[in-house]
């Protein structure tokens, strides 16, 4: 679907083209004062700088141009040369019409022919998954729904943690508890046991203990360091150690991740980049963008009129062992060789940006990341009430499991305290609460800016009343039983029609869809679609307080509000949908 700025702005350039004035200049937005238009151009102010004339001047010429439109009901010049702009009623409904009947066509199919891979996810094998994960995962998966449904084609990725130093203490530790396993055998004892000798339990237990051991002991460190460079030399045994690690923390990492709602189409994780690592380093080396410099070999990524240094990215150390740097830059090859992507996405805590700064120069000075374009996708944090890291009130690391536990639990007290769902049967109040639990808490971290810090507030978050996800779920749910009782009533729905104030601003939010979300892929802004169906939410609030719907006694009248209903769920129920959040059917 063509967007309706997209739309305006063509007559506007049309109009400006005819006065040998520069088309782009006739950029239509939606209205700062939409109390005085629904639409405004500013373009005359530049154009008369660039022509050097009068801007009000400039403006009642294209004014003049613009009325001769049928679209536009008034066209009035504002201040210094600003253009305000009414659409008719008319063209208004003719815009919604094709909607009522293809509410997908709503997205602008911006993606069309290109590809994308989005890497998202990142947690490490053996460690649980922690509130330190969450941002990463709500964002990553509403921006790989919107790529989706605005015609990209997107391949998902959780990049998982499982090549380094990590490994290396879970062997040595391993085989400190239970040496007589086959796999610390020096010799290749293949076939290994298909069978794990340990669980994701007993991963949870054994790395929290090793990494105190190495950090409070160099000779156990060392050790770890050892196990760490035999197992990526390919040593047998532990390569069979860590396939089942990696196995059998997959199975628990899927689970938590479907638990979310969130899903990948790769499960890959930096150990898939080894077998690229040979070839890439001996291609940087006789090309010369890799060096040696104190004995560990490095691609300098500085750049002419850098503000502030920028390190060289390090691909062996000084003993031979890989960094991430040197698996993220092999991850590239890899990606760029299967799929030949248009863009790449990180969407990974602000505070790596400069990691991928190093990484994504050197794929540029090198030729390694082919025409794609890689893009570092940073977020804020979920802070505490004190301003820090939120973490569970003794202090520690808080278990995405327990933290989705709390916002079921308090969306279940929620429910009660609105009298809602009270004589539904059990399982089915449970998954209420669930949806309404998970829901506050992805709209939540998605409605603020993606850079921007938030505070946890679970009472906030849960609330029934402003802009949080159980409102726009009540939203939805109070127009599903709506519809719901006309269909029971045998009451028709047509195509809707504009017949007052409150319908006419519906309907212009309506038609603002299009535009948010090639605004939210654009600037790769959850928040924007969130703002969006937040103002929807509240504009048919507005719209069913002024007009009665089921009671109204004119049949024309009726079938058109109902038929503004649907359309209004039509595009609430997309936009959650994007943002990952799950509409009961009743309340």
């Amino acid at each position: 679907m063509i967007s309706l700025l997209s739309d305006l702005t063509a007559i506007a350039s049309a109009a400006f083209a005819a006065e040998n004035l520069a088309p782009e200049f006739g950029v239509v937005q939606f209205s700062d004062r939409p109390d005085l238009a629904q639409f405004q151009c500013n373009g005359a102010l530049a154009a008369a700088k660039a022509a050097k004339a009068n801007p009000r001047a400039i403006a009642e010429k294209i004014a003049a141009r613009l009325k001769e439109s049928p679209l536009f009901s008034d066209v009035a010049i504002a201040g210094p040369g600003f253009i305000n702009l009414k659409l008719t009623d008319a063209h208004i409904e003719n815009a919604m019409s094709p909607l009522a009947y293809a509410p997908d066509s709503v997205f602008p199919d911006t993606g069309k022919g290109r590809q994308l891979v989005l890497d998202f996810g990142g947690p490490n094998v053996a460690k649980p998954m922690h509130v330190g994960h969450l941002r990463s995962a709500i964002i990553g998966d509403c921006l790989q729904r919107l790529y989706r449904a605005n015609g990209w084609k997107v391949v998902s990725d959780a990049h998982l943690g499982d090549w380094g130093l990590q490994m290396g203490q879970l062997i040595s530790e391993l085989e400190l508890r239970q040496p007589k396993l086959p796999y610390f055998e020096s010799v290749d004892l293949s076939p290994y046991p298909e069978q794990s000798p340990v669980t994701m339990e007993d991963l949870e237990i054994l790395y929290p203990q090793a990494s105190a051991a190495c950090k409070a002991d160099p000779a156990r460190l060392e050790a770890a360091r050892l196990a760490t460079a035999e197992l990526q030399a390919g040593r047998p045994g532990y390569r069979a150690l860590w396939r089942h690690f990696f196995k059998v923390s997959e199975a628990g990492l899927q689970r938590e991740y479907a638990s979310l709602g969130v899903n990948f189409d790769l499960w890959k994780g930096e150990s898939d980049a080894d077998p690229f690592i040979p070839d890439m380093i001996e291609r940087l080396k006789n090309d010369r963008f890799a060096v040696m410099d104190q004995g560990a070999l490095i691609v300098p990524v500085a750049e002419d009129g850098d503000a502030k240094e920028i390190p060289p990215l390090i691909l062996l150390k000084t003993d031979g062992a890989v960094l991430y740097g040197t698996t993220d830059l092999a991850t590239i090859i890899d990606r760029v060789r299967e799929y030949n992507p248009d863009l790449i996405l990180y969407v990974v805590d602000q505070r790596q940006h400069l990691h991928f700064e190093q990484v994504f120069r050197a794929a540029r000075k090198t030729g390694l990341g082919g025409h794609a374009h890689l893009e570092f996708i940073g977020f804020g944090t979920m802070n505490g009430a004190d301003g820090k890291p939120f973490k569970t009130r003794e202090g520690g690391v808080m278990k995405l499991f327990d933290l989705l536990a709390m916002m079921t639990g308090e969306a279940e007290k929620r429910i009660a305290e609105q009298g809602l769902a009270a004589e539904y049967p059990a399982d089915e109040r449970a998954a209420i609460a669930k949806a309404v639990g998970i829901g506050a808490l992805k709209f939540a971290d998605l409605s603020n800016p993606r850079l921007s810090n938030y505070v946890f507030d679970i009472e906030r978050f849960t609330r029934f009343e402003g802009k949080t996800g159980p409102y726009l779920q009540y939203a939805a749910v109070r127009i599903k039983s709506i519809l719901r009782r006309a269909h029971e009533e045998g009451f028709e729905a047509a195509a809707p029609r504009i017949h007052s104030e409150h319908e006419r601003q519906l309907a212009l939010q309506i038609l603002a869809l299009t535009d948010a979300l090639a605004a939210a892929e654009e600037k790769r802004a959850p928040n924007v679609l969130c703002d969006y169906v937040f103002e929807l939410s509240q504009r048919f609030s507005r719209f069913y307080a002024e007009h009665h719907i089921m009671r109204e006694t004119d049949v024309e009248l009726r079938a058109a509000r109902l038929g503004m209903a649907a359309l209004t769920l039509a595009m609430i129920e997309r936009v959650l949908r994007l943002l990952g959040i799950e509409i009961p059917e009743r309340m």
